[in-house]
């Protein structure tokens, strides 16, 4: 099927035939006849399957009759991320060459100023993210009564940073009968649930199963050491030593680690460029021409920066850590073998990250192969006991265990063998610990102590034979009444001495 057959206006087709695209993709195919129907649409596909352009040429064709109006935009888009709403942005600068529409881009980073002179003017597509729209409406700047049409796009993503409460509240600023186009990668309840709320009566289009990646993609993965110069290392070998390596994404779980990777990569003269949520705007989109140009060979980034971007011949893509959601691991690999060409995705591994592999290697049904050596079997468990499978509560030290008992009585003591206070002034408490030697009850008096107590230890933090070696036997043969008379000493110094002078009581 051509563009043709979709029901798109002319204006559009010579938009499309200037792109020099020929055939629609499976999700323009099915969903942009429907958006035409004035029908809510469910759609269902990764990144790079053309969803974008799903619903901006139907979006043109629709917005040819009508004007907008100040303050009142006619359709609004509601993108997670700056980068990918200025690439939404692009999209209708390049389809829409033959039309005079008035797009506005509400992001942050951004003049308040330059963005309400356009909102003044009058809107016909307006693209937000979701934090800077709520600004514009709460300010009395913006007007969403006018809404025709409402496109949320990567809803997952919306999900994954937080933004779905800012979009209910969005939902209740547009009319009720707007119409809605609802895209997403993965439908997880949470999504499925925002979507029951948002849809009426909608088609699912549904064009690929969800978290599967392209069949053009070659998979592996590489052992690497927990050290961080380890992974550097490996990383930059792996960057040499690549076949075919025109360009690639590094990613990265963290912003922190985003910033001290592309400083390691440009002081061993890689030509690499960052990409986190930390820069500003300007940073933020000099990064990406700069990668898009060729200028820059490498793209540091995080995947919330680098979600959904549209960034044609990736041939590589690194995942220096590997991400804690399986999912996410699919949006990343996703970024090269695009468009039927061929791509490869690395991951270092180190030995912690083996329950996140095995995750996403059942989220995708398939075995990610190792290249090179795989890991050697590490063990994490703390003890040999832990090893043999001993439960974890069985496993902790005697004197943390006795803690409890007490209800965390001084704590400071659990590891030294002593009383906490008394544990630096002893320098074999810890041997003696180990030792587990005759003991007392903290609740028993010293003189009380007995042969049953040393056979069966109960608190190695009250040890105390080794301080006064000396005093044992005197303790031991000290019968227990003697223990008042100390405590009215220690409890009564502040008593006027003739008060404490002994009392002879006559028979």
């Amino acid at each position: 099927m051509s563009f043709s057959h979709l029901g798109l206006s002319d204006k559009v087709l010579g938009a499309i035939d200037a792109a020099g695209y020929k055939t629609p993709t499976p999700i323009q195919e099915q969903a942009i006849p429907h958006v035409l129907a004035r029908r809510d649409v469910l759609g269902i596909a990764q990144t790079g399957t053309g969803k974008t352009a799903a619903f901006v040429l139907p979006m043109l064709t629709m917005l040819e009759k009508g004007r907008a109006r100040a303050r009142m935009p006619r359709t609004l888009i509601l993108e997670p991320t700056r980068e990918l709403a200025a690439q939404v942005e692009e999209q209708f600068d390049k389809y829409g060459k033959n039309h005079k529409l008035n797009v506005a881009l509400i992001i942050g980073g951004v003049s308040f100023g330059d963005q309400d002179t356009k909102l003044v003017r009058g809107v016909d597509v307006l693209i937000a993210t979701p934090g800077r729209l709520l600004d514009h409406s709460e300010r009395g700047r913006l007007l969403l009564s006018g809404v025709e049409l409402l496109i949320i796009d990567e809803a997952d993503r919306m999900l994954d940073m937080g933004f779905i409460p800012d979009i209910e509240r969005i939902g209740k600023l547009v009319p009720f009968t707007r119409q809605t186009l609802f895209f997403t990668a993965t439908m997880p309840p949470e999504i499925q649930r925002i979507a029951d709320n948002f849809l009426h009566n909608p088609v699912r289009v549904e064009v690929s199963k969800p978290a599967t990646a392209a069949a053009t993609i070659t998979q592996g993965q590489v052992s690497v050491g927990r050290e961080g110069h380890e992974k550097r290392d490996t990383l930059r070998r792996l960057i040499r030593n690549a076949d075919n390596f025109k360009n690639a994404i590094i990613f990265c779980n963290r912003k922190r680690e985003v910033a001290l990777l592309h400083k390691s990569l440009v002081s061993h003269g890689f030509n690499a460029v960052a990409l986190h949520g930390d820069l500003d705007q300007s940073a933020r989109t000099a990064a990406l021409e700069a990668f898009r140009s060729g200028n820059a060979k490498l793209l540091i980034a995080s995947d919330v920066a680098a979600r959904g971007l549209d960034i044609p011949a990736v041939s590589h893509v690194f995942n220096f850590d590997v991400p804690h959601h399986p999912d996410d691991y699919v949006h990343r690999i996703g970024r090269t073998g695009r468009a039927g060409l061929t791509g490869t995705a690395i991951s270092l591994v180190a030995p912690i990250d083996a329950k996140s592999v095995q995750a996403i290697e059942k989220l995708m049904n398939m075995t990610i192969p190792f290249m090179g050596e795989p890991p050697k079997a590490e063990s994490t468990a703390e003890t040999p006991e832990a090893a043999a499978g001993e439960p974890r509560a069985n496993r902790r030290p005697a004197g943390e265990r006795s803690s409890e008992r007490e209800g965390g009585r001084t704590r400071g003591g659990r590891n030294r063998g002593g009383r906490g206070e008394r544990g630096p002034r002893n320098d074999q408490s810890q041997p003696v610990a180990a030792q587990a030697p005759a003991e007392q009850s903290p609740v028993q008096p010293r003189a009380e102590q007995s042969q049953p107590a040393r056979e069966q230890p109960r608190h190695p933090r009250q040890e105390q034979p080794r301080r006064q070696p000396d005093k044992a036997p005197v303790r031991a043969s000290q019968p227990q009444p003697k223990r008042e008379p100390q405590a009215e000493e220690s409890d009564g110094s502040h008593l006027p001495a003739f008060l404490l002078r002994p009392v002879t009581i006559k028979a």
